[in-house]
Parts: structure tokens; sequence; C-alpha cells
């Protein structure tokens, strides 16, 4: 699920190895691409969250809905991936963008993919060179295996607040959660039933991820006796809810699932329920 930036060091020249830059700011769209450009882990493709990484938003489907798998096989590929490629995606906030690029390859049936460890903070420190040469790849080819058992849908979150059946965890902050604040999405709580465990409460001061078994430690509280298939993440829009999932993988708690449209899909809809605080 992770790889060492010493390891990486040793392919970042491997056409095998591709590796996605996947610095984004959700309060500044255009700052990402930017980063990108003023310097990059050698050989690293962009890959531009709202765009590579979402589809085609319809004012009910959330902020930033999956794309069409076929259009995403398409653009792994355009970067090179192809049969025994091992994927590699960085970011430069503790892997809350490159989570999702790595969750979206599993979706897609592509099992060799990790986010690297630590990500850009950790890469400079340990003084490695950046670029700013923009890559070029031959195509590869990238045949989707869809693992549709990765995702939830909205319909499987509306029925679990009924019969119990999972339990929804949000990634979103403490205050979001509550519904003291809303800085992004017009309605200001969350899904009712739903437990919080904050995407930041899974990494090191350094945005390194916690060991394995910290992790399993922790998140044996927000489980309380439930299985790993049991337990649906989302957050604002299915963004920063990867990372959850990302460390209950690094865990060993393999099987949990994503609500891709999140609180943004949530909302969509005026009729579900929303509750604050600590409902």
């Amino acid at each position: 699920m992770l790889v060492s930036t010493a390891t990486l060091a040793e392919h970042i020249s491997d056409d095998q190895w591709v590796v996605f830059d996947c610095r984004h700011d959700l309060m500044d769209p255009t700052k990402g691409r930017e980063a990108y450009d003023v310097g990059h882990l050698p050989g690293a493709h962009f890959a531009r969250v709202d765009e590579d990484l979402s589809g085609v938003k319809t004012g009910t489907n959330g902020r930033h809905p999956l794309p069409d798998p076929a259009a995403f096989a398409v653009f792994l590929a355009s970067k090179g991936v192809g049969p025994g490629c091992r994927i590699v995606a960085y970011d430069d906030v503790g892997g809350q963008y490159a989570a999702r690029l790595w969750w979206m390859c599993r979706w897609l049936g592509w099992a060799d993919v990790a986010v690297l460890a630590g990500g850009l903070p950790t890469w400079l420190a340990e003084g490695r060179s950046l670029s700013t040469d923009q890559p070029t790849a031959s195509t590869g080819e990238v045949v989707v295996y869809l693992k549709t058992d990765l995702l939830a849908l909205v319909g499987e979150v509306e029925a679990a607040i009924v019969d119990s059946s999972a339990v929804v965890v949000d990634a979103r902050a403490p205050e979001r959660y509550r519904g003291d604040v809303e800085p992004l999405d017009p309605v200001a709580g969350h899904i009712p039933g739903a437990l919080n465990r904050f995407f930041e409460a899974n990494l090191n001061d350094d945005l390194t991820m916690k060991s394995p078994e910290d992790l399993k430690v922790a998140w044996a509280e927000n489980l309380a006796g439930r299985q790993p298939n049991e337990i649906l993440h989302q957050c604002g829009s299915g963004i920063t809810a990867c990372v959850n999932l990302l460390a209950m993988e690094v865990a060993g708690l393999s099987g949990s699932r994503l609500f891709a449209g999140s609180w943004s899909e949530w909302v969509g809809d005026p009729s579900r329920p929303v509750a604050t605080r600590d409902q």
C-alpha cells in the first residue's frame, strides 16, 4: 500500500514505475498544477483531481464524482501505464489526494499501486532532487476489471441508517462533522449515525502514516466489534475518506468501502436527513 522514498528513488528512471503527482488544494484548484510546474519528482505525471480523478457533476452526485472507468483507464494508459507497471502516487499533504488515485486504481482492478510514504515533504527532507521537465510516455494499455465491491452507493448508505447493516465513518475535521462550519457544501452537519475519524488522525506530525500496529489499535475503537466490510467511508466529496480507507488497509483491516459521493452527494437531495453536533 505504501512505498518508501528510498525504494522509489531506486526506480525513478524505470519505465515500469509510473509516478503521479496529485497535489491539489480544494480552496485553490490551480495551486497543484502551479506547484508541479515549479518542481516535481523526476518523470512524474500530473493528475488533475478535478478532471482526471473526477467525472461530470450533475448537481446531485457530489463535488468529485467518480469518472467513467473507461475514461480513467485511458488517462492512465496515456501516461504509459501498461502490463507489469507499478503505479505510485504522491502529494504534499499526507496522501489525501494521492490516496484518491490509489483507491481509483484498485477500483479499476489495477492492484499494483501504492502511495509514496511521506510524500513530497519526505522526498525533499532527504535531499532528493526535483525536475521541471514535462515527461513523455508511449501509450500503454489498461484493461478494466471493475471492483464494484470497493464502492458503496448512496442507496446503501440510506439503508445502513435504517437497518444498521453498516456504519459510516466521516473523515472530515470535527468542526465540519459537528456542523459548526461548512466551507465547501451548502448544508452543514453529518449523516445520521456516522462516526467521526478525522483523516489526519492516521498521520504522524511529519505527515507519514502511523505504524500498522498503532493504526490497528486506533481503528479497533471505530470498528467496535464490526468487521471491516461493514465500514463505509465518506468525507466531503470522496477525497480525504480515501486516507481512512488506506489506513485501514495498512493496518491489515481490508474490506471497507468508499461512499464516493460523500457529504456533497448526500446533501444534493434535500429530503435526506442531516444530523448536527454529536447526534
